[in-house]
């Protein structure tokens, strides 16, 4: 079986033996965005090393006992220092890690998600799982596709309902300057390099994710801004706007 369709099997298979505990288990990262993927552009096909998911906080105990029951053992100093926030585990036949964040998704920005997995049933909704990827600080060529391709294939509006809510990003950066200005920044960088032309994309394809990084910066001049907001845009760049995230151990 090939890497990736593994990861697409134990996706499905956690999030249903989730789902019959009652407990909201959603995919992100970019197996999320793959699943919104239409076909397999060759450009944007690539290997998925391991699999993030994100669970609500009410469900958190539930779902610590779930795990070993479906085969994943716990990183256990990791989880008793962060338990709350975020956990890691380990699949027992493979050895494959597992990021668990409980009830948001927080590393360079923070994105609330307590109250947004039920809108899709087995990913964050497209707007949360573009902005997970956009809040990168350092944002890499592999990550800047994956935004690419999100762009590409869900078209932008003002509902969940496979779309990206410009309303849910306006909500968000409106209120987190920080947030605001790494997301701004990316998706120019997302913009250079969809604008390659040695970029196997057909100039409709290119036109398609310019049109709506322009859509999504448009709402940025738009969007209704917090007294804080405004009063951290005074500041700028002079301070550093998001967290360092540093690898974990194993």
């Amino acid at each position: 079986m090939h890497p990736s369709q593994f990861l697409l099997d134990e996706t499905n298979r956690l999030i249903s033996a989730a789902d019959d505990q009652t407990i909201l288990l959603r995919v992100l990262g970019g197996l999320a965005i793959k699943i919104h993927r239409n076909g397999d552009h060759p450009l944007f096909t690539r290997e998925y090393g391991d699999l993030d998911f994100v669970v609500t906080g009410k469900h958190r105990r539930a779902f610590e006992n779930f795990m070993p029951s479906a085969g994943y053992s716990p990183h256990k100093q990791f989880n008793l220092l962060n338990g709350t926030t975020r956990q890691i585990y380990y699949h027992d036949a493979t050895g494959m890690k597992v990021d668990i964040f409980v009830g948001s998704f927080a590393m360079c920005h923070r994105i609330p998600l307590e109250d947004r997995l039920h809108l899709h049933p087995l990913t964050i909704p497209p707007a949360d799982l573009l902005l997970t990827k956009a809040q990168i600080a350092e944002l890499n060529r592999k990550d800047a596709l994956d935004i690419a391709s999100l762009l590409l294939d869900v078209e932008t509006g003002s509902s969940d309902e496979a779309m990206i809510n410009l309303d849910r990003i306006a909500e968000l950066c409106g209120n987190d300057w920080g947030l605001y200005k790494t997301t701004s920044i990316n998706l120019k960088r997302v913009k250079e390099i969809v604008g390659e032309e040695s970029l196997a994309l057909a100039e409709s394809e290119r036109s398609q994710i310019e049109k709506r990084i322009g859509e999504i910066l448009s709402v940025f001049e738009s969007m209704p801004k917090s007294v804080q907001w405004k009063m951290r845009d005074k500041v700028g760049t002079r301070v550093r706007w998001y967290e360092e995230v540093e690898e974990v151990a194993r």
